[in-house]
């Protein structure tokens, strides 16, 4: 299991432009993590074999949520495959309707044609010939008649041409609507084995909540979660201090507050500052259906993308002067530590990692490592 510090090796991150700021915010998180030591300690006395139990499930769900998010990686692409050979399979269809409404006018010609060949061809030439007393007007309606024999089999061959063309068109199609029954075959065998992994993870988690018997040791994971966060973005702050207050050429994040769109479109069930246990929310929930696209909220840099206790697949970006986006509970994640990522960019979809029981999308926003209440940033 990768650890916080290895996570920091490859992440950018984002530096202050305070140093007063900075000291204060050091001495709060400090008091806030020795805080948070002293209630861990008093439980975890009395829950070792509980938590050595508990570690083994998280263990057990981070794997498994892992699986989940690489099936529905792949199908994510299967999608986007499956999108693009129904417009190719469309512009097929369009070119054989308008063969077709060309080849109904050929056979239309076709059949003026023939029957100008039958008349000519039953003495019609030889009297028209006989009837004139001009030699050069005999002349003239001789080379009169060639051309339109001629002509008769130019469109006669212009016609099978566009036949051949047609018989082609129809195999184009039926080679598509092979291949795309193909794809859809193999994203149903996906979404089987999608189905089968989400119920051993189910499992998991039912094994979870088994070991988590008592109040006191939720209240262990939660604080261990704060924990675990807290000294994440302490590390980045610290670790990763070259990244420039002002991401080149784009709107400064601050300047957008009120302007942000949702990262997601749901309800929202849990607001920031409810209470969650035995502390506040730092963030908000949004719900959502499992699969959703999970969109940035603005322009930065992926920092953070990986497993986290009590986030499931969590995603951050940093925008640079020291604010951070947080995207948790995700299914998947599409986007990698050190990926630049715009506004309204998809880069997760939502799901219920992390021990959730319900889909939806957790995001929180911090400034200066602060939480900040979303709502006053999203557009109403």
């Amino acid at each position: 299991m990768l650890t916080v510090a290895s996570l920091l090796a490859a992440s950018p991150a984002y530096s202050q432009n305070d140093e007063t700021q900075r000291a204060a915010q050091e001495a709060e998180t400090k008091q806030k993590l020795d805080s948070v030591r002293a209630e861990i300690k008093k439980i975890v006395d009395a829950q070792k074999e509980t938590g050595a139990q508990k570690d083994a499930a998280v263990v057990a769900l981070r794997d498994q949520d892992l699986k989940v998010a690489a099936a529905a990686k792949e199908l994510h692409a299967i999608d986007q495959k499956l999108a693009g050979q129904q417009d190719k399979l469309q512009q097929l269809e369009t070119r054989r309707d308008a063969l077709n409404v060309k080849l109904t006018a050929q056979r239309e010609t076709l059949a003026v044609l023939l029957r100008s060949a039958y008349v000519v061809g039953h003495g019609e030439e030889l009297k028209l010939l006989l009837a004139q007393e001009d030699v050069a007007k005999i002349g003239r309606m001789l080379e009169y008649f060639h051309y339109f024999e001629r002509a008769r089999v130019e469109q006669i061959k212009a016609l099978l041409k566009d036949l051949d063309a047609l018989a082609q068109v129809h195999k184009e199609i039926d080679d598509e609507t092979a291949q795309l029954t193909a794809t859809r075959a193999q994203r149903a065998d996906e979404a089987k084995q999608l189905d089968v992994e989400r119920a051993q993870r189910v499992q998991v988690l039912a094994d979870l909540d088994k070991q988590l018997k008592d109040d006191q040791a939720r209240l262990a994971a939660l604080g261990q979660d704060e924990k675990e966060l807290s000294d994440l973005l302490a590390k980045l702050r610290d670790v990763f201090a070259d990244i420039p207050k002002q991401l080149a050429g784009a709107e400064p994040f601050a300047s957008q507050r009120g302007r942000l769109n949702w990262p997601v479109r749901g309800k929202l069930v849990t607001a920031f500052g409810a209470k969650s246990g035995d502390r506040l929310s730092s963030g908000i929930v949004i719900a959502s259906n499992e699969g959703a696209e999970v969109h940035a909220v603005s322009h930065g840099r992926v920092v953070f993308a990986d497993w986290m206790r009590g986030f499931g697949l969590l995603l951050i970006v940093d925008h640079g002067d020291g604010y951070l986006s947080l995207y948790g509970y995700n299914e998947t994640l599409l986007k990698d530590v050190g990926d630049w990522v715009s506004a309204n960019e998809a880069i997760a979809t939502s799901g219920a990692t992390g021990g959730q029981k319900t889909p939806g999308a957790y995001f929180e926003l911090r400034a200066q490592g602060k939480p900040i209440d979303p709502r006053g940033w999203l557009k109403p």
